[in-house]
């Protein structure tokens, strides 16, 4: 890999490059689809949180690995 995507930022990772933008405004647009369609069903805020949960959290899971893949500092390393 010859240009980093993220930057690490604090706790988070900073996108810093067209890949890392979109791989960031992907795993958004699948929590909001996510949000979205459970809310539709769910009859109170817990209900939404328990539902959005075991999506919410890989994905996010998911962007934080592949942010730690191509950070700045992981390919020194």
């Amino acid at each position: 890999m010859k240009k980093a995507w993220f930057k690490e930022w604090g706790w988070v990772y900073q996108p810093i490059s067209w890949q890392g933008w979109f791989c960031f405004l992907l795993t958004l647009a699948f929590c909001v689809q996510v949000f979205t369609t459970i809310d539709r069903h769910s009859h109170s805020a817990s209900d939404t949180l328990y539902g959005i949960f075991p999506y919410v959290v890989p994905a996010f899971g998911i962007l934080g690995w592949i942010a730690s893949k191509t950070t700045e500092t992981s390919r020194k390393k």
